[in-house]
């Protein structure tokens, strides 16, 4: 008998107890799922797996979908003598041409729900008892049915309730009775509703206390090392082309699902390629993103914090977290980072740094946001996923401020705002994640992040960053700047920076640029050492000088802690701050 997992078991036991009769499955609906079929094992579908499994015991088996229609996978006889009274009624044909069953979603579940209500009042008669009057003894035994919903995000989508008119509110209402309707409950009927994203159904459905949500989780490391067992029994020439062990497989593939893992082995045997840590990490990481939809980009963190300039405090504080991180102790690490400062200061080069410290995946949010109902949180939910598979991973949200949406999101977006701010902080709060989900949100703008998403709990430590603050210091992050960018100078005849000159990273890099530029297109011989000195030479600084002290000023507000602040920002007084600040903003306005 199949071993049932967590989810399976907790649908099951739903089931018997009688408490409901509707199940919405989501996350993981794409994958393999074991199943043992005597002394073998098999990996199956989702699909193929509650027909052969969760819904052997059952009668008649329907699945339907907007692309295929309406399939009867089990007790076709049952289905098509409904459909030969049905046909009388409505002059229809369905019972003698099967294949043309109703594909639209209005008139195939209307079918389907006449079935329900038939098979509902199924009489049997009694081969043995009698009635008085000598005939056999009938009772009511309903049909054992189950009715799969796949891909029901196109057959119930997430959408206003004043746009629910017409067809698309009868479909919503026939779902929301079958799981309400007591008759249904207390009979063998369930129905299922499949999607990859739960919010991307329909409301009413995701708050209906009468159905079960049940996620189907990513695989863990030990579900992953099983299958690779699995594949190496499978695939004659896996031993030839892959020498890690399937534990260490599985430890390094945590973040896939099983399809992917099967890909992955599948296309270095098939190509004669040997599978080693390089491209393992290669396309495990293609994978992803591919999965992700190009929602979320893993970064290749080739440098560590000895390549950060500048910033000692900081430095030497994400060290010591880094050190807590490989030892687990848990309970000693943020649940967050928030990086403050303007533009240039090394927020996003400092985080990249920290994660190749630490050695672990580093994933960068790109747009999440669509113009679809519901796509943007269904969205924001299949990250969430990947990101609880990865086992320990570094989350990094850039420009968070105009990212992570606001409480109070308005009606211009219909309140995605809200929503996208919501499952955010729910997320990042989530305890049970310390030192798995380690979060950095990156902005020039904290004042305009909502309070509650950087407050402790979620953001326990706001570092805030500035632009080198003494000569020596511009001239060691020039030196970081030029090896970083691959400069054809060696850092002992770049020239030096003129003293009290205010140069931030991005400006020398950009200095860099064109300095290359003018090298590359030039007929003379000048050497690139003098042409980036007759740069610095004629340099302007950045006008928006308001701008850039607010940026400042606003960070040093964010600080939670003193020893980030350069010397001249600790001594100001809370009432000078703010009074500065609002200055500021009136100038800036």
């Amino acid at each position: 008998m199949t071993e049932l997992a967590p989810w399976a078991k907790m649908m099951q036991q739903y089931f018997i107890a009688g408490s409901t009769a509707q199940f919405i499955l989501y996350g993981n609906v794409f994958d393999y799922i074991s199943v043992e079929k005597g002394d073998k094992r098999e990996f199956v579908s989702l699909r193929k797996f509650l027909e052969e499994v969760m819904f052997e015991p059952f009668e008649v088996v329907i699945f339907y979908d907007r692309g295929k229609g309406i399939r009867v996978r089990k007790g076709q006889d049952e289905f098509r003598k409904f459909l030969s009274g049905y046909d009388s009624f409505n002059n229809t044909n369905y019972a003698t041409f099967m294949g043309n069953l109703p594909r639209d979603p209005k008139r195939a579940l209307d079918l389907i729900d006449r079935f329900i209500q038939i098979s509902l009042q199924r009489v049997k008669f009694s081969q043995t008892e009698k009635n008085p009057d000598g005939g056999r003894k009938a009772y009511h035994c309903p049909t054992k049915l189950a009715v799969v919903i796949d891909y029901a995000q196109y057959v119930a989508p997430r959408g206003e309730l004043m746009q629910m008119m017409g067809d698309a509110s009868e479909i919503l209402i026939k779902i929301l009775d079958w799981a309400s309707d007591p008759a249904i409950m207390s009979a063998n009927i369930a129905t299922c509703l499949i999607t990859e994203n739960l919010q991307e159904l329909n409301k009413l459905l995701i708050e209906n206390p009468y159905n079960a949500k049940i996620k189907i989780p990513m695989p863990d490391e030990h579900e992953l090392k099983d299958f690779c067992e699995y594949l190496t029994k499978k695939i004659p020439e896996y031993s030839t082309y892959c020498k890690m062990d399937p534990a260490q497989l599985g430890n390094g593939l945590l973040g896939l699902t099983k399809a992917g893992v099967n890909s992955i082995i599948s296309f270095a045997v098939n190509n004669k390629k040997e599978l080693d840590q390089k491209l393992l990490s290669k396309n495990k990481k293609e994978y992803i993103e591919k999965e992700c939809g190009d929602l979320l980009e893993f970064i290749e963190a080739p440098f560590n914090l000895d390549m950060v300039a500048g910033h000692h405090a900081a430095k030497q504080w994400l060290k010591e977290d880094a050190e807590l991180i490989k030892l687990g102790k848990t309970r000693s690490i943020p649940m967050g980072y928030l990086l403050t400062g303007g533009i240039g200061t090394g927020k996003t080069f400092l985080a990249n740094c920290w994660a190749g410290e630490l050695g672990i995946p580093f994933v960068k949010f790109k747009n999440f946001r669509d113009k679809w109902q519901g796509a943007t949180e269904g969205n924001l939910e299949k990250i969430f996923n990947v990101l609880d598979a990865l086992g320990q991973v570094i989350v990094f949200i850039d420009e968070a401020d105009q990212s992570t949406g606001k409480r109070d999101g308005g009606s211009g977006d219909s309140g995605v705002s809200g929503r996208v701010y919501s499952m955010l902080a729910q997320k990042m709060s989530d305890t049970q994640n310390r030192g798995k989900i380690i979060w950095i949100l990156a902005t020039s703008r904290p004042d305009l992040l909502e309070v509650d998403l950087k407050r402790q709990g979620r953001l326990d430590v706001h570092i805030p960053l500035f632009a080198p603050q003494t000569d020596e210091d511009r001239n060691e992050l020039f030196k970081v700047v030029a090896k970083k960018m691959g400069s054809d100078i060696s850092s002992s005849r770049l020239p030096k920076i003129p003293e009290g000159m205010d140069l931030g990273g991005n400006e020398m890099e950009s200095l860099l640029v064109r300095a290359h530029r003018i090298f590359d297109l030039q007929k003379s011989k000048k050497t690139i050492g003098s042409i980036i000195k007759d740069l610095l030479n004629d340099f302007r600084p950045s006008p928006h000088t308001a701008a850039l002290e607010y940026m400042d000023l606003i960070a040093v507000k964010e600080c939670t802690d003193t020893i980030f602040l350069p010397d001249k920002f600790k001594d100001i007084s809370p009432d000078e701050l703010e009074s500065r600040l609002e200055i500021l903003k009136q100038r800036i306005s």
